[in-house]
């Protein structure tokens, strides 16, 4: 069985993040999103709330987990016995820092391969950063993330996010 491990904080998820998990489940036999915990940021959703609003946006997938981590990436995929790490290039400015972090894993541990996906062209410049920054000044930040999400960024910052 082909298990891959998509890390991130996915704070909030959004349809980019969701668009590489619906891939990945064609591709794996398992796929296991991985909520990266953080303690340096000060996250919109606690690990639980993220934890939840994933589970809820890939319910009907049967083989997407939804798990969360601290610590070391190389460490994690040990611990879920993950053949992959599947991580995201929206632009070519993602792809230098995602190289040096796919190479230093690998320098970790030499089992760590690292497999590279890009969103749709729908998806390609939306960040979560980005989607808060646009809630919080009261856009429509509802059209770039799952229904779910968008209930809950209403929710926790009272905005109605179109």
């Amino acid at each position: 069985m082909k298990t891959v491990l998509y890390p991130g904080s996915f704070d909030p998820l959004t349809n980019g993040h969701l668009d590489l998990i619906e891939r990945a489940v064609r591709l794996f036999d398992q796929v296991i999103v991985a909520v990266a915990i953080n303690s340096d940021k000060t996250p919109l959703f606690t690990t639980e709330e993220r934890l939840e609003l994933i589970k809820r946006s890939c319910a009907k997938h049967p083989n997407v987990q939804v798990v969360s981590f601290t610590g070391l990436l190389v460490e994690a995929m040990v611990f879920y016995q993950a053949d992959a790490v599947l991580r995201g290039l929206r632009a070519f400015s993602d792809f230098e820092y995602e190289l040096q972090m796919a190479l230093m894993n690998r320098s970790l541990n030499t089992d760590c391969e690292t497999i590279f996906m890009m969103p749709n062209e729908h998806n390609s410049y939306v960040s979560s950063r980005m989607v808060k920054e646009v809630a919080h000044l009261g856009g429509n930040f509802a059209q770039y993330v799952p229904d779910e999400v968008a209930r809950a960024m209403r929710e926790k910052l009272g905005g109605t996010g179109i």
